[in-house]
């Protein structure tokens, strides 16, 4: 289940909320996705040749700023150094307003087969206090251009919990987007970063975050209302139909390797964590050079098994035991069985020799029961 991602870091301009390496510059695009090409070439031989990618995902930045033949070389690039499965999922994450009927037709025509849609909400006014660049129009009527096209595996991302927000007004955009039929939705709750423009009102006093038990209550109505309408809360912040999950994500919380391309991507081979330069001059200027555009962390035994106990018990699919048992010679079951008992007990978790699962209650408590089961 191994795949590849894309970091494409131009925007048209900043999100009050978003602290990913970005530029709202195209000045230097050119170089940068030949940087990126060269790249991909220099890391051919970071999975076993014999392995098929099962996902290729373009994220960002706003990946539907590039033209198709942007996306198109890269694409090119990849078959040309791996292997794609056939049905291999090909993501690009967009913003409503540059989906265009032609644009759409022409990321469709290079092999894009899922979109991932930044609508964030479908509420004018929260639009403009998060700083976004289209409309609410712009937000349903892309979904529907989509879909004419031939998309059928369309995602959405929404926040909720953001400061002054009500029940009433999730219920709205989650109507909105039932409606529109997409078979997988992200919702995040809004988290204030300190290098944001939405950390410096926060430090200033200008802005307030969302009491908790607020956003815990509107975390539980999300859950409810989405099962309601067919949606299984697959990962804690995630809900498909049918099965239609991302499985670009998932290989992430499976602990399954994966390769970064671009400044501040990461990489992971199942050992080390390759973390490419955040600087787009800093990252060309190596790969020109023929250096390498990254650092290397090694991880030890403990800090894998403890990044795949955080992922893995976020999921539908819990955390194995028989895996940590198997790869890392660790019994956690016979370790924290009075804690494991305990939560049980208190229905935030079920569990038995082969695995741990949080249930509804438990998932508002995830990290705090990962941590407390750390190695």
């Amino acid at each position: 289940m191994s795949g590849i991602y894309f970091h494409i870091p131009f925007c048209k301009q900043a999100c009050h909320y978003c602290d990913f390496h970005f530029v709202t510059s195209l000045r230097h695009k050119e170089k940068l996705l030949e940087m990126m090409q060269k790249e991909v070439r220099l890391r051919k031989q970071f999975f076993p040749t014999t392995q098929a990618l099962q996902s290729v995902y373009f994220g960002g930045g706003t990946p539907s700023l590039l033209e198709a033949k942007d996306i198109a070389g890269l694409l090119k690039t990849v078959r040309k150094y791996f292997t794609l499965a056939p049905k291999a999922e090909i993501t690009l994450e967009a913003n409503p307003d540059d989906l265009t009927e032609d644009k759409l037709r022409q990321f469709w025509e290079i092999g894009i087969n899922r979109l991932s849609i930044g609508i964030q909400s479908f509420d004018e006014q929260v639009l403009k206090f998060m700083n976004r660049s289209h409309s609410a129009a712009e937000a349903r009527a892309c979904v529907e251009r989509a879909r004419a096209v031939g998309f059928n595996r369309l995602s959405l991302d929404l926040i909720y919990a953001y400061p002054n927000s009500t029940i009433a007004a999730l219920e709205k955009d989650l109507d909105i987007a039932i409606n529109l039929g997409i078979d997988h939705l992200s919702a995040y709750t809004l988290t204030i970063e300190p290098k944001t423009a939405f950390g410096n009102a926060l430090k200033k006093g200008r802005l307030q975050e969302l009491e908790e038990d607020l956003a815990a209550e509107q975390f539980s109505f999300l859950v409810e209302k989405l099962e309601k309408a067919g949606f299984e809360q697959y990962e804690i912040s995630n809900f498909a139909k049918n099965g239609a999950y991302a499985v670009h994500n998932t290989a992430y919380w499976q602990e399954k390797p994966y390769l970064g391309i671009g400044a501040s991507a990461h990489s992971y081979d199942g050992k080390e964590r390759f973390v490419n330069f955040d600087n787009n001059h800093k990252y060309m200027t190596a790969l020109e050079k023929g250096e390498k555009p990254y650092s290397i962390e090694t991880l030890s035994p403990q800090e894998r098994l403890n990044d795949y106990i955080l992922t893995s018990l976020r999921t539908i699919w819990g955390t194995d035991l028989v895996k940590i048992k198997n790869q890392w010679h660790y019994d956690l079951y016979q370790k924290n069985f009075n804690l494991l008992s305990s939560y049980q007990k208190q229905n935030l978790l079920t569990f038995d020799k082969t695995s741990i699962k949080l249930t509804k209650a438990g998932r508002l408590l995830a990290d705090e029961i990962a941590w407390r089961l750390f190695w």
